[in-house]
């Protein structure tokens, strides 16, 4: 089923056709615009307007594809496919659609196929031909000669023919020169194919040959040498060889061409499918248009099924156009327009119908998001200019033959909806409307309805007509001067009012088009503001019907409450326009302040994160000095079990010598800490040498035994110095033996950094180190040397492996270095 060719005509879609038609490239897309047709198939109509996108989106991105030089090649294609021979100009041609097609393909393959769908799938349809390009740029010029490296033998003729003019041009030029008495100019010329001289009629027995012309006095004869006759025989056998292999070479290609006439044929087809969606996407774009919603029926009870939002007419001014909002479908399925002659009634109506058949068609639309239709499976229209048609009977019968057309069109067309079935599995009949409806509406489109005869006649006719559409369930837009049927569409369920404007004070119409109101007369209001004498103006007035009046006066009442309340809320947007400024204003100084807040915080972060990084290496270095600190405290616990030992072992003091010498009496003076004060630091129990004070941090560096420690000033307390050490020496610890003196332990720590020592330069400085460490007593040390690439810890064992102090070693635990690290444990003293 198709949309009647009337319906096209009447809605003026071929003026729509010819538009398109000139943004295309070649006259196979061209020929396909303006037969474009809309289509009833909904996933048609679809794929239409989704190539039509893609076409759009493709553009946007890049502005410059094109079909390029792609020419209608069809007649040329099929003449070859029948045995024909083409000739060059058509072989170019060809060519050079074959070379468009192939560079497009590349360039619609490359698209994303999920945002390109139907472009990619388009682009398989583009034959890739390589081998006729290249035989045809091999055979024939870009001017259309066939090139002497077509063939050889094309080649060796006519260097031969070139020979053989110059030995007659030659010849010619000699019978000039000895025989130029005896000619009427001295020059060569060609007659019937031939080259030939003006010989003077008087002269003719001087040069014997064959005349093949003369002048008209007759004082000239146009003769061929005998001299030359063998000359031109010979160049002319060599022409026409020439052009038999001419011949031979284009009909070789012609047979080329005819083996892929059906990949050539189809691939000038999708060029020109992808051309007039193209030129489809670059008609959008100049008309601002948008792509509409395609929908099915039945929606929700309140959403209309026909929705066009500032609608456009395409044909018009798009500069003078005023757009219309108009909707179909929800609360009611036919508008009632009313309005003043010229007043625009009439543009709505083929606005409405034009853009449907655009959408059908695969168009996108002028109007505004959103927009949405359902894909009509049939549209009627009848619209005619009442004034151009003779009067009275004429009109009204040239309408009411229209209107029983297409009654009767639509009383034949079974409903496409099935029956509902119910929860329980009864099948239950579907409503009238909703039937008639189904999944395929029609589109009813009615111009000045019941005119042409007497208006209660035409106004009860209109009446019946409109409650026989809303019988048939069809969507539809009327216009009317009637104003009963202004009360009729009140009152009737499905049926809507509508109205076009009319200026009292300029007396030109608006063109808008307002729903939901129907339109006034304004005759009485014109012929006033024309000049009509008040009295005549108030006697017309007295003599309409009283309720014509009081319908008049509430219309005009409506029409004022609705006039103030459109200024009102125009004064609303302005204000809510005011106030998005001053949001956005402020939003934008959130945004500033947001973003300053997110730098400062960002700043303090780094700066936070610098100064835990700084304490986290303070905290590595006291925990690295503690563990010190606790190996010193196990190995001075060891001393003093040996210590305890030895002195088990010494005789007992005799009597009455005293033990020790007496302690001095305390200080009674309480000064700070200073250097050179022996003081316990009672977390570990030890007693050393204050060696500096840190006043800012509030610690001091203490010498206990072999070894150095940071202790806060909190944690230690000063000791008296042993009688008789002057010298500064700080007092025995409590664990020493008053009778056994001990050499002092040397400073020697516990870790040795050898990380970057060289592998040659372990053996000496590490037998050094142990020496120290074995004379210092300490029972064990850590070697540090990395794990790089394992030379210096391979180095560094095999020096202990052998060394006499050693008495084992082994790799640390994961946590103090694994690999990295090697524990030394020496022999005891």
């Amino acid at each position: 089923m198709a949309i009647a060719l009337q319906t096209l005509e009447t809605l003026e879609f071929p003026k729509v056709r010819l538009q398109l038609a000139r943004y295309t490239a070649f006259s196979a897309s061209r020929e396909l615009a303006l037969n474009l047709t809309p289509s009833v198939d909904p996933f048609e109509v679809r794929r239409r307007l989704r190539l039509t996108d893609e076409a759009r989106r493709l553009l946007d991105a890049m502005p410059d594809v094109s079909i390029g030089g792609a020419r209608d090649v069809r007649p040329a294609v099929g003449l070859a496919r029948r045995g024909g021979v083409c000739d060059p100009a058509a072989l170019l041609e060809i060519a050079a659609t074959l070379a468009s097609a192939r560079r497009l393909r590349a360039t619609l393959r490359k698209l994303d196929a999920a945002s390109f769908p139907l472009l990619h799938e388009t682009a398989v349809d583009l034959p890739l031909l390589p081998e006729v390009e290249d035989a045809v740029a091999r055979a024939i010029g870009e001017d259309g000669q066939v090139l002497d490296s077509a063939s050889p033998k094309l080649a060796r003729l006519r260097s031969e023919v070139r020979t053989a003019f110059n030995r007659l041009q030659e010849k010619l030029h000699n019978l000039i020169m000895t025989h130029g008495d005896a000619l009427q100019e001295p020059i060569i010329t060609v007659r019937n194919g031939r080259y030939v001289v003006p010989v003077k009629a008087t002269h003719r027995r001087a040069i014997r040959g064959l005349v093949h012309d003369q002048s008209a006095s007759g004082a000239t004869l146009y003769i061929e040498p005998l001299t030359i006759v063998e000359l031109n025989n010979a160049w002319r056998e060599l022409q026409l060889a020439e052009q038999a292999e001419v011949e031979r070479i284009l009909a070789e290609l012609s047979a080329l061409v005819g083996d892929h006439a059906d990949a050539i044929t189809a691939g000038v087809e999708a060029l020109a499918t992808l051309d007039l969606a193209f030129a489809m996407a670059r008609y959008a774009v100049a008309m601002r248009c948008v792509m509409p919603e395609i929908v099915d029926p039945p929606l929700p009870p309140d959403e209309p099924l026909l929705l066009l939002t500032a609608a456009r007419h395409p044909l018009l001014d798009p500069q003078k156009v005023v757009p219309i909002d108009m909707r179909l479908g929800g609360r009611f399925r036919l508008l009632l327009i009313t309005g003043p002659n010229t007043g625009g009634k009439t543009v709505a109506l083929k606005t409405t119908g034009l853009l449907v058949l655009m959408a059908q068609a695969g168009m996108h639309i002028p109007a505004s998001q959103p927009s949405r239709l359902p894909v009509f499976a049939q549209i009627f229209a009848d619209i005619g200019d009442e004034q151009s048609i003779e009067q009275s009977l004429s009109t009204f019968s040239s309408h009411m033959t229209n209107i029983i057309r297409i009654l009767r069109a639509l009383e034949d067309v079974p409903d496409a909806a099935p029956a509902e079935t119910s929860a329980s599995g009864s099948t239950q009949a579907m409503p009238p409307d909703t039937q008639r409806l189904g999944r395929m509406p029609a589109l009813v489109l009615l111009d000045e309805l019941g005119a042409g005869t007497d208006p209660v006649e035409g106004a009860a006719l209109a009446r019946a007509i409109i409650e026989r559409l809303l019988e048939l369930g069809v969507l539809g837009v009327a216009t009317t001067h009637y104003a009963e049927l202004k009360a009729f569409a009140y009152a009737t369920p499905g049926v809507e009012n509508a109205s076009v404007e009319f200026d009292v004070e300029t007396l030109a119409p608006t063109y808008k088009l307002t729903i939901g109101l129907p339109g006034r007369s304004n005759a009485l209001a014109i012929a006033a503001r024309l000049g009509l004498a008040p009295d005549l103006v108030e006697r017309a007035r007295a003599t309409m019907a009283r309720e014509d009046v009081q319908v008049e006066d509430l219309l005009a009442g409506i029409h004022r409450e609705r006039d103030a309340a459109a200024a009102e809320l125009q004064r609303a947007m302005e204000v809510r326009a005011d106030a998005e400024k001053y949001r956005d204003r402020l939003a934008a100084e959130l945004r500033a302040f947001e973003e300053r807040r997110d730098e400062a915080w960002q700043a303090a972060r780094e700066a936070i994160e610098a100064e835990l990084r700084q304490v986290r290496n303070e905290v590595r270095r006291l925990r690295d000095e503690s563990r010190s600190v606790a190996v010193s405290r196990r190995w001075l616990e060891e001393a003093e079990q040996r210590l305890q030992e030895a002195r088990a072992s010494l005789p007992a003091v005799p009597p009455g010598k005293p033990a020790g010498h007496p302690a001095p009496a305390a200080e009674q003076v309480v000064r700070p800490l200073q250097p050179g004060d022996v003081v316990r630091v009672r977390s570990v129990g030890l007693t050393g040498e204050i060696l500096s004070i840190d006043e800012e941090d509030q610690t001091a560096e203490v010498q206990v035994g072999g070894f150095r420690m940071q202790a806060d000033l909190a944690e230690l307390t000063r000791e008296k110095r042993a009688a008789g050490n002057g010298g500064g020496q700080p007092a025995r610890p409590a664990y020493e033996s008053r009778g056994t003196s001990l050499p002092a332990p040397r400073d020697v720590s516990l870790e040795l950094d050898m990380r970057g020592w060289r592998a040659a330069d372990v053996g000496e400085r590490l037998d050094r180190y142990l020496n120290d460490a074995y004379l210092a007593g300490l029972p064990w040390v850590r070697i540090i040397h990395g794990k790089g690439t394992g030379a210096l810890r391979q180095a560094v064992r095999d020096t202990l492996k052998d060394h006499k102090l050693v008495a084992s070693f082994s790799s640390a635990s994961a946590t103090e270095g694994g690999e990295g690290v090697t524990i030394v444990r020496l022999q005891e003293r």
